[in-house]
């Protein structure tokens, strides 16, 4: 697992290609953030852009993901986070596009855990520790990388929660 430094051209890369998606999905209403750790200044990242997509509640999903298609994104279902349909593409991977309910839980908690961590460079630095460290414990096992970050992840979001009220 490739954990680099932080790129100061990640938030150019989110620009062009949520630029991209949107030209797609002409008519169809979308939101577009960037998540995950390429989002926050100064933290190290595998260098893949994560996009966070909301669309309404009641939208029907297939001409999103006929967009999708079209810039050559592989869409493979909720990829085990149900109310998520999940794009990636390049080879290597560059881009991960996240489409949920723009009301749901996972729209708002994604962009909580990324607003708290802009916004504590010391909680940001924490995180990075971490990741780095998991990286090299979990070179060859994303899915315990993964894994192995939750608890930090949930307790973050704790925190998010109670300085929002």
């Amino acid at each position: 697992m490739l954990v680099v430094p932080y790129d100061p051209l990640w938030p150019l890369e989110f620009d062009a290609e949520a630029d991209r998606i949107e030209r797609a999905c002409v008519g169809l209403p979308i939101q577009l953030e960037h998540i995950g750790s390429t989002s926050v200044p100064g933290l190290s990242a595998k260098p893949v852009i994560d996009i966070l997509a909301g669309v309404p509640s009641r939208a029907k999903r297939e001409p999103y993901i006929a967009a999708m298609r079209s810039l050559g994104y592989e869409h493979v279902g909720a990829f085990g986070l149900p109310g998520r349909d999940y794009f990636r593409r390049g080879s290597p991977r560059t881009h991960h596009v996240h489409m949920v309910d723009e009301s749901s839980a996972l729209w708002t908690e994604w962009l909580m855990f990324r607003d708290f961590l802009r916004a504590s460079p010391e909680t940001a630095r924490e995180y990075d520790a971490l990741k780095r460290e998991l990286a090299l414990a979990f070179a060859d096992e994303k899915s315990k990388y993964q894994d192995a970050k939750g608890p930090f992840i949930q307790s973050v979001l704790r925190r998010a929660r109670v300085s929002r009220s």
